[in-house]
This record gives structure tokens, C-alpha cells and sequence, in this order.
């Protein structure tokens, strides 16, 4: 559950300033936002799941 919203929360922020600062348009974004809802419901969405969270712990271990 920590995964999930601090995910949105950065993909929000990553909107949010190509919003502001490259120039995105709303109706881009909203567009953006929708495809996301409608994958959720297909049968890939397991795979983008499990890849986002192979990706998160991949990130996670690493050490500087």
C-alpha cells in the first residue's frame, strides 16, 4: 500500500511539473490519466504490477 501511493505521488509530481515547466496539456494529461485507468482493468495490468515492484526493490537495494 506505501508502494502504491508513493508511487502516484511521484508520477503526480512528474505530471505536475511536465504540466508546468515542458508544456503539457491538460488534455494530454487527462488522456494520460484515463489510458492508465483502463489498463488497470485489462489482463496486463498483473505484469505492469509485478514490474513496477521489481523495479521498486531493484531501487531500493541499492547502496551509495
Amino acid at each position: 500500500m506505501i508502494l502504491n501511493i508513493s508511487g502516484v505521488m511521484l508520477l503526480g509530481t512528474v505530471v505536475f511539473l511536465f504540466f508546468r515547466k515542458d508544456g503539457l496539456k491538460g488534455s494530454h494529461a487527462t488522456v494520460c490519466s484515463l489510458f492508465g485507468f483502463y489498463l488497470s482493468s485489462t489482463a496486463v495490468a498483473p505484469s505492469i504490477k509485478a514490474g513496477g515492484a521489481s523495479l521498486a526493490s531493484l531501487l531500493g537495494g541499492l547502496n551509495f
